[in-house]
């Protein structure tokens, strides 16, 4: 097997998903910086409506990056599960059939969120003094959907074949040309929120380009013929009954998030750039449950496939250790020192601005370790082929934070706000771990066909 192939049905399981989930971190932080790059240079060189505008889009933003992330990953899993059983003729086929189902969606979801921007903004309750800018940014981003759908899609192929390093390597190329941009575009050639955006797209392109040309030149696993993409509508439904639950999951997390950044534009300009201010710090510790998702979803899908339910069960003992103890660092890190980190983003209203950071950063660190249950879990079981299970606790997730976002919007209370994902966290965390548990009781007592 290539070393750029790991398979991971076989050696010990602590390491092997430490092993993988580390590169995927580090990605996942140097893909933060696309919009942390944005959001310091735009607080510094543009100004506080200029991040409030920016940071009033967030949630869109996890609307949109998330329901790619999410079909992206439900075909990955199926491309893992071949893997893992070692089918390769079918991992290609689809392989193949996802190319089209992915410029389907591309298109479909470039439509819906350009022609419908400017009413969601509006019912959103966006501030006014930063409406124009805020819509100005977010159209650009949703004009380059297809460069997010092309590497979210080839990165997850990669990983499915147990490559979690390349994409590494070309996140960390695409953060630093969205550094260079960002600089060049807003204080070079005064482009405001708008050089942000293409920055962030510009950068998201040239990451899925180099990706691209790097599997055809190096990946010939993942080469398809013609008869490979030819399309498949049984194989395509598949794939759909796997990627849309998982789409649907970020989708019902984005739309409880959108309920918090309706509470908080109510709030005003101030307490929306404090919250992006303290949204982006939180993200860059949160990026190893992500990271940890991503590996599991791979781990079990791989083992899932080659039938090894007792190594997912020792894959999840092992990571849920790792998990918590992390959670207890960072949380402790965040809520003593982390809303320092401030004056990275802002210039003014430093005072006034810190101290909401701080009520922010406090609400979430000490609510790190059930962030990481939703995330460990809700990949993992998706990874062994169910999905519309772990869309339940979407469900969970949407009902705690969109009740905390209603009482919080009518106290006008910024600690509110600050408590809406933590309450989800903790109703969603809470299914999953039962449906976990139930699920494996029923891999130890299958029922037997007469």
């Amino acid at each position: 097997m290539s070393a750029m192939q790991q398979d991971m049905t076989v050696g010990n399981p602590g390491k092997i998903i430490l092993n993988f989930t580390l590169p995927i971190f580090i990605g996942n932080v140097f893909q933060q910086f696309y919009s942390m790059a944005d959001t310091i240079i735009v607080g510094k060189f543009v100004g506080t409506e200029a991040l409030a505008a920016v940071g009033s889009t967030g949630t869109i933003m996890f609307l949109l990056f998330g329901f790619i992330m999410g079909m992206t990953a439900g075909i990955s899993v199926i491309a893992a599960q071949k893997f893992g059983a070692g089918d390769t003729e079918a991992m290609k086929k689809n392989v193949g059939n996802s190319l089209w189902l992915s410029a389907g969606m591309t298109v479909l979801l470039t439509l819906v969120f350009m022609v419908g921007m400017k009413w969601l903004l509006a019912f959103m309750h966006t501030p006014e003094n930063i409406f124009k800018d805020a819509y100005s940014y977010i159209m650009i981003i949703c004009a380059g959907i297809g460069a997010m759908m092309l590497y979210n899609l080839l990165a997850g192929l990669l990983r499915a074949i147990g490559n979690s390093k390349v994409p590494l390597y070309f996140l960390i190329l695409s953060a630093i040309l969205n550094i260079v941009l960002d600089l060049a575009l807003i204080i070079v050639f005064h482009m405001g929120v708008a050089g942000a955006a293409y920055a962030t797209v510009i950068s998201q392109g040239v990451s899925g380009i180099i990706c691209l040309i790097y599997i055809i030149k190096k990946v010939s696993i993942l080469h398809v013929s013609k008869r490979d993409l030819k399309p498949d509508g049984f194989l395509i439904m598949t794939q759909l009954r796997i990627g849309i639950p998982m789409a649907l999951q970020y989708s019902i997390t984005a739309v409880g998030t959108m309920m918090v950044q309706t509470s908080l534009n109510i709030l005003g300009s101030v307490a929306v750039a404090a919250f992006t201010a303290a949204n982006k710090i939180e993200q860059v510790v949160t990026q190893a449950y992500v990271a940890m998702g991503t590996a599991m979803a791979t781990y079990c899908a791989q083992n899932s496939g080659a039938g090894e339910i007792k190594r997912i069960r020792q894959g999840f003992r092992s990571i849920s250790v790792m998990g918590c103890i992390y959670s207890v660092i960072v949380g402790v890190l965040m809520v003593t020192a982390g809303h320092y980190m401030t004056y990275l983003f802002i210039s003014d209203n430093v005072a006034e601005i810190m101290e909401q950071v701080h009520i922010y950063l406090t609400c979430v660190g000490i609510f790190f370790i059930p962030l990481m249950v939703v995330n460990v879990y809700r990949n993992g079981i998706q990874g062994m082929g169910y999905g519309f299970l772990p869309m339940l606790a979407g469900v969970a997730e949407l009902t705690g934070r969109g009740i905390v976002a209603v009482i919080a919007a009518k106290q006008k209370s910024f600690v509110g706000v600050c408590l809406a994902s933590p309450v989800a966290w903790v109703f969603a965390g809470g299914l999953l771990l039962v449906v976990y548990f139930l699920i494996m009781k029923k891999k130890d007592n299958p029922v037997k066909n007469p």
